[in-house]
């Protein structure tokens, strides 16, 4: 877990520059802005965002109408962190005989890439992961794009370690996200990694979208919203969020719904991609981050209320989703010196 963001204190705003391209889709530029825009410590922005283009000027969108953008690729000079929507435009990368567009970046575009500084984190929503295929930033790596352009982009781009059914991956200081609606997730993300769970639930909060994801949550759920005749799992869900703090079992959950055990399983990954033991470990290392940030609770305590019984178990579950400690998750957050009594793990 690698923060990008600059010290919050008194520094200036982590600058995050959209690099958008003819075809552009407005909801992958309007939900960076969103979501980066949103994040605030003590009423203070900490981001600055901005739009950048090949060249200064309208830009087309797949909508039906263009959108202005003042900045060109000299924007991406000091930009701490690069994102790179996708297009559907034919001409956003050249040379393509399939006639869908991904070929070769064109020279503007690969001289505009070479701008981004060395230690900038970079990262793609949807398609955009073809761009930074493209020009090598991927190889390698573990990446993701839409569902839909999987095999494709596998049969280009061999050297790169396609995951094709999650929402977003991170491989160091890049990033890529599926379809549009996972940008959102992506955002949120960094934003988790620079400032916080507390920072980041307030952010969507704010926007009112779920406030975690798990990069690894499948891109397709065959039900994503249940028919409202059909049972699902959302009691149970919310039951669970109720009691993190005590022992959970499987037949409890079903319960809940009135189900069989082996009904309740299918139906928990239909709805959300994840079975449900790997689903209340996410539950509980979000509570665990959230009491860390918060509270002055010691890491027993913390252990204890999320669900996870000893410390020693959530050091556990804690180095192995975030590579951290507790004790170094409150520090990173908190400071050294608001660390309370007994907190150290």
């Amino acid at each position: 877990m690698t923060g990008f963001a600059e010290d919050v204190t008194g520094g200036p705003p982590h600058r995050v520059a959209v690099l958008v391209r003819n075809g552009v889709m407005p909801l992958e530029l309007g939900l960076v802005h969103q979501m980066f825009g949103a994040a605030q410590a003590a009423g203070r922005p900490l981001y600055e965002v901005v739009t950048c283009a090949l060249r200064p000027g309208p830009v087309r969108t797949d909508a039906d109408f263009p959108v202005v953008v003042e900045r060109g690729p000299e924007a991406l000079d000091g930009a701490g962190t690069v994102v790179v929507p996708a297009s559907h435009a034919a001409d956003a990368l050249e040379g393509a005989p399939d006639g869908t567009g991904y070929g070769e970046p064109s020279p503007a575009l690969r001289a505009a890439l070479a701008r981004v500084r060395p230690d900038a984190r970079v990262a793609s929503v949807c398609t955009g992961a073809f761009v930074l295929a493209a020009v090598g930033l991927l190889d390698g790596r573990r990446a993701t794009t839409h569902w839909k352009s999987a095999e494709l982009f596998r049969r280009r781009f061999p050297a790169v370690r396609l995951r094709p059914d999650v929402l977003y991956t991170e491989d160091g200081d890049v990033l890529t996200s599926a379809g549009e609606a996972a940008g959102i997730d992506l955002c949120l993300h960094m934003i988790r990694a620079d400032h916080g769970a507390a920072v980041a639930n307030d952010v969507a909060r704010r926007t009112v979208v779920p406030p975690h994801r798990d990069g690894g949550q499948a891109q397709y759920v065959p039900r994503p919203v249940a028919e409202p005749e059909l049972s699902t799992t959302g009691r149970a869900r919310a039951w669970a969020l109720a009691h993190l703090d005590r022992p959970l079992a499987l037949r409890e959950l079903a319960a809940q719904e009135s189900m069989s055990v082996r009904t309740f399983s299918r139906r928990f990954r239909e709805e959300t991609g994840v079975t449900p033991l790997k689903w209340l470990t996410r539950q509980r290392v979000e509570r665990a981050r959230q009491l860390l940030e918060e509270t002055d609770r010691s890491v027993d305590r913390v252990a204890a209320d999320a669900g996870f019984g000893t410390a020693a178990s959530l050091r556990q579950h804690m180095q192995a989703a975030l590579g951290v400690s507790p004790s170094a998750y409150r520090a990173t957050f908190r400071g050294p010196g608001q660390l309370p009594a007994g907190a150290a793990a």
